[in-house]
């Protein structure tokens, strides 16, 4: 008996397993070696573009970015007490009448110079960047022949997705797109709502209008408010909207905010967008995909607002912004010196760092986030060499940021993205016989590098000589037992982040 029910389950989990499979090759999938198996997406090879490109900017940026409140605006709206919630009713009025809908085409634009942007972002050493192809509001930011809440239709009437690839091709950058469709289904929920207190309560939100639901969703089944839904029908119509997506724009890469979503279904939508790169680059792939789960090599696994805390054997990459999501008045930028000590301890570690510059609704930059690309900009055609094209070195670094007791954690995993560096904080980064050792903060005395000492177990090469990046001034150096001691020149930059060249033999 016991093994005929054995064998019973073992045949129905059999018939789940083929009907699952089945259920993703009925999705249309482009042509090419991918198939939608874990076994064959490990086949994917990481270009060498993204490995030597170590630094993309993002242009996080859209409708929500209207009434200058920050990220979330289009669900926070619907959030009864929310902050978000308390300044739309006090300047729309209540959601009821005045919803998301209504603020769509409020975002005109009408200050967005893609090319303009885009060669200052290459100025500032970026070396891809990825526009914004639909949030979680369910606005498109590309002509959509398949949704018509998008940019073309409405809003700026322009295709932001496709004016952003042009200036980046235009500037000899790579180009992404990011969708954030997988989760929009739960996290517009409520839209469905009503409030429950004040002169409206009861009445229902715009989101619970039928004509809306292209926007809005349907409300969701009892049960299905995770972050990503339960609902086949959904699944199979995010599947619909990025094949949409990387089939019109060939991006060189796609960003998903979520694990690879839906199982068999993600699966087909990988295996899609690899063939396509293929074909559409004639046999030279140049596809990365990003998404929020650990790659065993089949994608760059990304972490939000954090960095890993080791050297990863895979590619990865950083997503964050220098302030909030969205636009958001009177809110607090990063540094320029902030932004490149992140990007340093990431490139140590086998990462990218994709950053979002935030814009203004009307799509320019205020002063002070000019300034801070400005600051990187100054930075990058020195330093830079010491970034791209290098690889992790047999340590990230040293110092007291290294000591696990420091190091806060991330906001969604992994440590945090900033960090208070001290001038014996060190990342290192290598590329053939050259190892490049970068100060995190501004030394006040002599340099020590004690991974660089003559009885470190760390390093077994000779030290040939040693040079600060952008300097021609010599160098008084010196190996001890301990460390490599370095005097700092008097003539060195104000920067508080130089990059040494340590010449091996």
């Amino acid at each position: 008996m016991k093994h005929k029910l054995l064998r019973v389950f073992f045949t129905a989990a059999t018939v789940c397993l083929m009907k699952t499979y089945a259920g993703a090759q009925q999705m249309p999938i482009n042509n090419g070696p991918f198939k939608p198996t874990d076994e064959s997406l490990k086949q994917y090879k990481y270009p060498e573009w993204f490995r030597d490109a170590k630094f993309g900017i993002w242009a996080h940026w859209g409708p929500q970015a209207v009434p200058r409140q920050g990220d979330w605006y289009a669900r926070n709206m619907y959030e009864e007490g929310s902050r978000q919630n308390i300044y739309h009713v006090a300047n729309y009025g209540t959601p009821s009448k005045f919803g998301y809908k209504d603020i769509i085409p409020l975002w005109k634009a009408e200050k967005w110079n893609p090319e303009k942007l885009m060669a200052l972002y290459k100025r500032a050493g970026a070396k891809y960047f990825v526009s914004m192809g639909s949030h979680h509001d369910n606005f498109f930011l590309w002509n959509s022949k398949i949704h018509r809440w998008n940019s073309v239709n409405m809003g700026p009437h322009k295709d932001v997705v496709g004016l952003w690839q042009k200036a980046a091709k235009n500037e000899g950058l790579k180009f992404g797109v990011s969708e954030h469709l997988a989760a929009s289904y739960t996290w517009y929920q409520s839209a469905h709502r009503a409030d429950t207190a004040g002169p409206y309560k009861g009445v229902p939100y715009d989101g619970a209008d039928p004509q809306y639901a292209d926007l809005y969703h349907t409300k969701a089944a009892p049960g299905d408010n995770g972050w990503l839904t339960t609902n086949p029908e959904w699944m199979k119509e995010w599947y619909n909207d990025v094949k949409e997506l990387v089939d019109t724009y060939h991006p060189d890469l796609l960003y998903s905010d979520s694990k690879l979503p839906f199982d068999e279904v993600g699966r087909s939508m990988l295996a899609n967008f690899y063939n396509g790169n293929i074909a559409f680059h004639n046999g030279q792939p140049t596809a990365v995909y990003n998404c929020k789960e650990a790659s065993e090599g089949k994608w760059a696994q990304d972490v939000e607002r954090g960095v890993l805390d080791s050297i990863s054997p895979y590619p990865w990459q950083t997503d964050t912004s220098i302030g909030d999501w969205y636009y958001r008045t009177g809110q607090k930028y990063k540094t320029g010196t902030e932004v490149i000590q992140m990007l340093l301890d990431i490139v140590s570690k086998n990462g990218n760092l994709l950053i979002n510059v935030v814009q203004t609704p009307e799509g320019d930059l205020e002063p002070d986030v000019l300034n801070i690309v400005e600051e990187i900009a100054a930075w990058m055609p020195v330093n830079g060499e010491g970034i791209y094209g290098t690889r992790p070195w047999k340590i990230y670094g040293e110092g007291p940021s290294t000591i696990k007791a420091n190091q806060a954690k991330g906001t969604f995993g992994g440590l945090s993205d900033t960090h208070a560096y001290q001038a014996t904080d060190i990342r290192f980064t290598t590329k053939g016989n050259v190892l490049y050792a970068f100060c995190m903060d501004k030394p006040q005395s002599d340099i020590r590098i004690t991974s660089l000492g003559k009885k470190s177990k760390i390093n077994n090469k000779t030290i040939a000589g040693v040079k600060l990046l952008g300097s021609d001034a010599k160098l008084q150096w010196r190996q001890e037992d301990d460390a490599l001691i370095i005097t700092c020149p008097k003539d060195a930059s104000a920067w508080r982040v130089r990059g040494l060249k340590v010449e091996l033999k």
